[in-house]
């Protein structure tokens, strides 16, 4: 069945179900159908690319047409081994419209896997590749099937990083450095990652004070400034550090101050500060989002579509959030198909918050070359892709010469 006459098929589906059936061709398309034959697509193949940083899922169907996904970029190889070992067996010879039914049979017979890290990580790149598939097969944007919200373009914050490697961690100048290329794009909210991590915890000597002088200093008094401490700090420090930096210099939101998971800490920053409070990036599924915003209390939702079991499992997180007045602010640093993934959900709910995050091109990366057209950015927005699926059109012949595997 060609794309164009398996669309024909599903209009024919809703006219039938709203007029009256009067030959036995309706009568034909409303029979109900056993197994997979629901939409009269089927999966065909999966492949997994893994890249030094990056594990993408390539998904085709029985219409000759294929989605696209990301999943997480932590452990490529160990990802890509969880796809082909315990989601694989699962989609092949099912109905990619059964997405939902898809994904929880991953998460559920895999779940001894671990719900949280690499199983989710794993399901985000099938879930996401799936939606790509399912907006191809429909000539449609994933926000539009999924259910858009009138929205056709994002402001971002420009997000950068101090560095683990301590040899080559910037410091208050360098930052500061960063920071002025960011506005100088046109970003008028940018966020400093301090990048401590629970290893280090309340570290000391502790330059997070300089770093976001030097950066005020650079940036003047308008542009809004986001600081993320990357789970480096206990409840007590990371109250009076805040409330030092909102007095001398503006600050307007902290992402993660304590280590993850410790909801109760979260919560004592929240209640004990003036400015709202980011999390979500180290929360993989809905129960653990539920458990964040009724315990941890955070503002915003950092839901990480490549992390958090994807498009699916994130669309659900956005609404059981906006049922607690919560905003989503997805976490992105890849300037890839999970910014893709990003910009269709943020186009789809109700609660995107009103700037969201984006780390920029990234060339270092080396990744850019894996797609024939680019996320669209200009002075400080980035636009919502309109183009079938989710949006970026991968260069296949280069996924297959340079992937690892």
């Amino acid at each position: 069945m060609k794309r164009k006459d398996f669309v024909k098929t599903i209009s024919l589906s809703a006219a039938a179900a709203v007029f009256p059936i009067s030959n036995s061709f309706s009568k034909e398309l409303l029979e109900p159908k056993s197994n997979n034959q629901k939409s009269g697509v089927t999966i065909t193949k999966l492949e997994t690319f893994v890249f030094r940083n990056a594990t993408f899922v390539r998904i085709e169907c029985s219409e000759g047409i294929a989605g696209w996904g990301e999943a997480d970029h932590d452990y490529p190889k160990l990802t890509a081994a969880v796809i082909e070992e315990i989601c694989k067996p699962i989609i092949i010879g099912k109905d990619p419209f059964d997405s939902e039914y898809l994904w929880h049979q991953m998460m559920f017979k895999g779940e001894d896997a671990g719900s949280t890290g690499l199983l989710p990580g794993a399901i985000a790149g099938v879930d996401n590749a799936l939606w790509d598939l399912k907006g191809k097969l429909l000539n449609l944007p994933v926000h539009k099937i999924s259910g858009g919200f009138n929205i056709d373009k994002v402001r971002v914050y420009g997000s950068f990083g101090r560095g683990d490697n301590p040899k080559t961690r910037k410091g208050p100048d360098a930052m500061a450095k960063t920071a002025m290329e960011f506005v100088a794009q046109g970003y008028k909210t940018i966020k400093a990652r301090m990048q401590i991590r629970q290893l280090n915890i309340d570290p000391d000597p502790d330059d997070t004070f300089e770093v976001i002088k030097a950066i005020r200093k650079a940036v003047g008094d308008e542009i809004e400034i986001f600081v993320d401490y990357n789970n480096g700090f206990t409840a007590a420090k990371a109250i009076t550090l805040t409330k030092k930096l909102v007095e001398h210099f503006n600050i307007a939101s902290i992402e993660e101050p304590v280590t993850y998971h410790n909801y109760e800490a979260l919560r004592q920053v929240v209640e004990a500060i003036d400015i709202p409070v980011m999390a979500g990036e180290h929360e993989f599924n809905r129960w653990q989002m539920r458990d964040l915003i009724t315990i941890g209390k955070a503002d915003f939702i950092n839901a990480d579509l490549i992390k958090c079991g994807g498009f699916s499992e994130c669309r659900k997180v956005a609404y059981m959030a906006h049922a607690f007045d919560r905003y989503i602010m997805t976490h992105n640093t890849r300037p890839t198909l999970a910014t893709a993934a990003s910009l269709q959900l943020i186009a789809s709910i109700p609660n995107a918050a009103r700037v969201q995050e984006y780390a920029g091109a990234r060339p270092e990366m080396g990744l850019s070359n894996l797609f024939e057209n680019q996320i669209e950015f200009s002075d400080g927005y980035l636009n919502i892709p309109q183009i079938p699926g989710l949006g970026l059109i991968v260069n296949e012949k280069e996924m297959l010469r340079t992937r690892l595997n």
